[in-house]
């Protein structure tokens, strides 16, 4: 647990009330109870702060005398409460040492974990402090930075690197084949060997049964700090710029560039061989079908109505171009009206 003043004296902000009311943990404005810490970052949730029942609340400048509650006033509670929520949640310790079902065909610096069934084949490089989940696979050359950590049943396929600090959730595929054929003419497919990598940054974090898939010639390159939720397609020679956090379901195409700092919602689609700016913001379903050259929010999609207003929208929709053609038709005829 932590006082107010020593989460201050860590983290900065300003404590009015009781400095030393201490917590155990963060909570929701509507679940917290005694020993809880909760926040205050969106003000349109202002009315649930008198019925909250936490110890103490994180609020914004704006918001600082609207309760009587003891509170650590920050510039941004939400960052905050991140925060803090890292302290209270230290990540978990493991202790080194090579599981005896786990096979390793490479040397180990003596700091790393390796769980059972996990594999673990020649040429391989692990840094130091690294944890290798039961039944992860990393293939002969691979390269896996300091203080990394793969979560059971990660794969890296052969010759791919991933930097230091990167955290892998389970069932996530790293350096699987780009989809890449050629056809004949009689309709067979021709398999193009995707000879590329994979590259990821450091500080990377990968999602649940996310795959990235190998370059076919060049690399397929994840800039430091990126973000990517679980079930994200990346397709061969993919570029994501650092810092850049991408929601689940998400598809990218191969040869697609991502500028730094993006943020793009779940299930948007972005086909192949674009380009993306820095900074740009890509709305929840999205389809980006063309490239997007300056920093702003992008949405190519339609909010949700009922099934009967839809239906009738559609089939106003469908005669869009016979509308057009009559309007043009109108306007003609008002032009020659006015020169007669």
């Amino acid at each position: 647990m932590f006082r107010l003043d020593e989460l201050v004296a860590r983290l900065g902000g300003e404590v009015v009330g009781d400095p030393a009311i201490r917590i155990g943990r963060v909570a929701t404005l509507d679940q917290a109870s005694e020993g809880d810490l909760a926040f205050l970052a969106n003000p349109k949730y202002v009315s649930k702060l008198s019925a909250c029942r936490a110890s103490a609340v994180i609020v914004g400048p704006a918001a600082r005398e609207l309760t009587d509650r003891p509170r650590i006033v920050a510039p941004d509670p939400y960052l905050y409460f991140a925060r803090v929520a890292q302290l209270l949640n230290p990540a978990e310790v493991f202790a080194p040492g090579v599981h005896p079902l786990a096979s390793v065909a490479a040397p180990l610096p003596a700091s790393v974990t390796v769980g059972p069934g996990a594999s673990i084949e020649e040429g391989a490089v692990i840094g130091e402090r690294v944890v290798i989940g039961a039944g992860c696979r990393i293939g002969r050359g691979a390269r896996i930075g300091d203080d990394s950590r793969l979560n059971p049943n990660v794969t890296i396929y052969h010759d791919c690197v991933l930097g230091r600090g990167c955290l892998v959730h389970s069932g996530a595929v790293i350096g699987s084949d780009g989809f890449g054929f050629a056809r004949e003419r009689d309709g067979r497919w021709v398999k193009i060997p995707q000879v590329g990598r994979v590259i990821v940054g450091d500080e990377v974090e990968i999602g649940a049964n996310t795959t990235i898939d190998r370059g076919a010639l060049d690399d397929t390159v994840i800039g430091d700090g990126v973000k990517l939720d679980n079930q994200i397609q990346i397709g061969h020679n993919v570029r994501i710029g650092d810092h850049t956090a991408i929601a689940g379901c998400v598809g990218i195409a191969g040869s697609t560039t991502i500028g730094a700092r993006c943020m793009i919602g779940g299930q948007a689609g972005i086909i192949g061989h674009l380009a993306i700016a820095d900074d740009v913001v890509i709305s929840a379903g999205t389809l980006v079908t063309k490239s997007i050259r300056q920093a702003g929010v992008y949405t190519a999609n339609l909010p949700v109505q009922g099934h009967a207003e839809w239906v009738k929208n559609f089939a106003h929709l469908r005669h869009l171009d016979a509308l057009v053609d009559r309007i043009r038709a109108l306007e003609q005829r008002l032009e020659e009206r006015k020169g007669s």
